[in-house]
C-alpha cells in the first residue's frame, strides 16, 4: 500500500494534534489514540485497533517511569508502527511492528526532552509579560510550548508517513528468522508492562486478585469483558468493606439547642 501526499498531510495534522494534546491533558497521545486515526485516514481500521492494543498493552507500562527515567514516547507504535503496520500487510505482523518501532519511540522521547529544555524559561517570561501588562508576550511564552510540539508532531507524522516506503525497504533487509524474532519480542512486550506496573502498584494484599485473574485468563479461557466485570465486583466488594470515617464534629461550646 502506498500512501500520497494528502494522507501523509493528514498523519501529519493528526499527529500534531496528539502531540499538543500531551500539554492540554486531554490524553490524546495515547497508542490507540494515535492509532485509531492512522486506521481512518488509510482505511484499515482493524489493522490499525490490533496495533493499538497490543502497543497499549505495552506502554501501560512503559508509562510507569521509575526514579527519573523517561519512557518511550507513543507515537512511536502508534504512528509508526501502525503505518509498517498497514502499509506491509501480511510482511509485518502488529507485534513485530511494535518492536520494530521501540527505537523510533525512544528517539521521540528524546526530541519531547529538547522541546522541554528550550522552552525551560517560558514561564518566567510569561510572568514578567503578565507584570508588565504585555498581555501578547503573556500570551505567546505560555501557549509557545503547545506550538512547539504541534509543529514537531506534524513533522514527524508527515516525514513518517512520507518516507514510510523508504523504511520499508530497510525492513524489507531484514532476514525473515530476524524478524520472526522480533514478532516473538513484541508479543513479550505487553507481558513486561504489566511486570513493570505490577512492581510499582501491586502491594502483598492484592496478590491474591491478580493470581486469580491469571487463572480467569489462563485456565479458565474467560474473555476480557468477563475478567473486567469479575475485577469490578470485587472491587466493590472491597470498598464498600472498608470502614467509613466520620470526620469529629467540634463541640467545644457546649450541647446546642435543638433548634440551631
Amino acid at each position: 500500500m502506498e500512501i500520497n501526499i494528502i494522507q501523509a498531510l493528514l498523519i501529519g495534522l493528526w499527529t500534531a494534534f496528539c502531540f499538543s494534546g500531551l500539554l492540554l491533558g486531554i490524553y490524546t497521545n495515547r497508542c490507540i489514540i494515535l492509532s485509531f486515526g492512522v486506521g481512518i485516514i488509510l482505511g484499515d481500521l482493524p489493522t490499525a485497533l490490533a496495533m493499538g492494543a497490543i502497543s497499549e498493552l505495552a506502554y501501560m507500562g512503559f508509562g510507569v517511569g521509575a526514579g527519573g527515567t523517561v519512557p518511550p514516547n507513543p507515537i512511536g507504535p502508534g504512528i509508526f508502527g501502525t503505518l509498517m503496520a498497514i502499509t506491509s500487510a501480511g510482511k509485518v505482523t502488529p507485534e513485530a511492528a511494535l518492536a520494530l518501532s521501540t527505537p523510533i519511540a525512544v528517539g521521540v522521547q528524546f526530541l519531547q526532552t529538547f522541546a522541554y529544555t528550550v522552552r525551560a524559561g517560558a514561564p518566567e517570561s510569561a510572568i514578567k509579560g503578565l507584570q508588565s501588562g504585555n498581555i501578547g508576550k503573556f500570551k505567546m511564552n505560555a501557549n509557545g510550548t503547545i506550538w512547539v510540539f504541534a509543529v514537531m508532531g506534524f513533522a514527524i507524522g508527515f516525514l513518517g508517513a512520507y518516507s514510510m516506503e523508504t523504511l520499508l525497504k530497510l525492513v524489507d533487509l531484514i532476514p525473515p528468522v530476524l524478524l520472526s524474532g522480533l514478532s516473538l519480542a513484541g508479543k513479550m512486550l505487553p507481558a513486561i508492562g504489566f511486570a513493570m506496573i505490577l512492581s510499582v502498584m501491586a502491594k502483598k494484599e492484592l496478590i491474591p486478585f491478580v493470581l486469580l485473574g491469571y487463572i480467569c485468563a489462563a485456565y479458565l479461557q474467560i474473555p476480557i469483558i468477563g475478567i473486567a466485570i469479575i475485577g469490578t465486583i470485587f472491587a466493590l466488594m472491597e470498598y464498600y468493606r472498608q470502614p467509613k470515617t466520620v470526620a469529629a464534629t467540634d463541640n467545644q461550646g457546649g450541647e446546642q439547642d435543638d433548634w440551631i
